[in-house]
């Protein structure tokens, strides 16, 4: 069986209802409005945010059904990373989301930022409607993280003045923060208990490092579905893992090499292919699955703390299908 099926095959009918809870709560009656979720929701890539959430609720349901409480914790952390990527191809300006032309280049930027509001409005006013306090305020601490994490990262762009510990300030801000609370308020959502709750949420955040580690590795050779530039972290002055891990072991030639390079990456192609070039050859792409694998055994570890079920399979099936994806 494909790894995402069978990660996803134990709550299968969880995610039936999921998707339906998910459509009908953000209908708004209006055309445009519509036409746009419709859109977004065809091209919403493998879910996985809203998948942990599910299978984390289902570890400690002990055998019930999920309710609509799960169902709005899936939602909430979806819908949140969903209308961040919106957002963020009108600040990047990019056309292109997954290989399909990005909502602003359908609707240009103005009705991407508007929709991307809705979402996360509708979503968050359904959380607080029905009262579901504390996994609105956990969710919405996410979103901060997330912001003040791509701020952080904007302040150090084209800059040679980051360090280890401000990188994983910023992944964790920018990307491990949302995996981890997708972790843990599965488990918040079916009432599992402060333990086990804050116990999902270093499970998620090691996956959550672990993901954005592959994400800088794939920047050196991505795919036809990913809709990225080649080297686009590179171009856009950002310090990613492998480019940190050998700017930190380089001798001081290549370190004033890569400093040369990237002052004119982002305007001259052959510049930005021979750092990518340099990076590789020194080494950054071992290094940081090194890094990657370190966060996925912490993440193992962490599961092997939980009784024996299919859910507890999925999750651990969940990590390995981080670190080999193409996309």
């Amino acid at each position: 069986m494909p790894a995402l099926e069978f990660i996803k095959e134990p709550i299968t009918a969880d995610i039936a209802r999921y998707e339906e809870f998910l459509r009908t709560s953000l209908r708004s009656g209006n055309s445009l409005t519509e036409a746009m979720l419709d859109y977004i929701f065809e091209s919403r890539g493998k879910a996985l945010r809203p998948v942990l959430s599910l299978l984390t609720a289902s570890v400690y349901a002990g055998g019930r059904p999920l309710g609509d409480r799960s169902l709005l914790a899936a939602m909430l952390v979806e819908m949140m990373h969903t209308a961040s990527l919106v957002h963020d191809d009108v600040i990047d300006e990019s056309d292109l989301r997954r290989g399909k032309p990005s909502v602003k280049a359908v609707w240009k930027s103005r009705s991407a930022v508007l929709i991307g509001d809705y979402i996360l409005a509708k979503s968050y006013g359904i959380g607080m409607k029905t009262g579901h306090y504390d996994i609105v305020d956990c969710t919405v601490d996410a979103m901060t993280n997330m912001c003040d994490g791509e701020l952080l990262q904007s302040e150090h762009s084209g800059k040679f003045d980051l360090t280890r510990e401000v990188y994983d300030r910023i992944i964790y801000r920018k990307t491990a923060c949302l995996i981890g609370v997708s972790a843990c308020t599965g488990a918040m959502s079916v009432d599992a208990g402060v333990e086990a709750v804050e116990l999902m949420r270093r499970f998620g955040d090691s996956l959550g490092m672990a993901f954005q580690i592959k994400d800088d590795i794939l920047d050196y050779h991505p795919s036809s579905e990913t809709g990225k530039t080649p080297c686009a972290d590179i171009r856009e002055g950002k310090i990613n893992l492998p480019f940190l891990l050998v700017l930190e072991r380089a001798p001081e030639e290549v370190r004033e090499r890569m400093r040369r390079l990237m002052e004119t990456a982002s305007a001259d192609d052959n510049a930005a292919q021979e750092l990518s070039r340099l990076i590789t050859s020194n080494g950054g792409i071992e290094l940081a699955t090194g890094e990657m694998d370190g966060y996925i055994r912490a993440a193992l570890d962490i599961l092997s703390t939980l009784p024996p079920s299919r859910y507890r399979e999925s999750l651990e099936a969940l990590c390995p299908y981080i670190t080999k994806r193409s996309h």
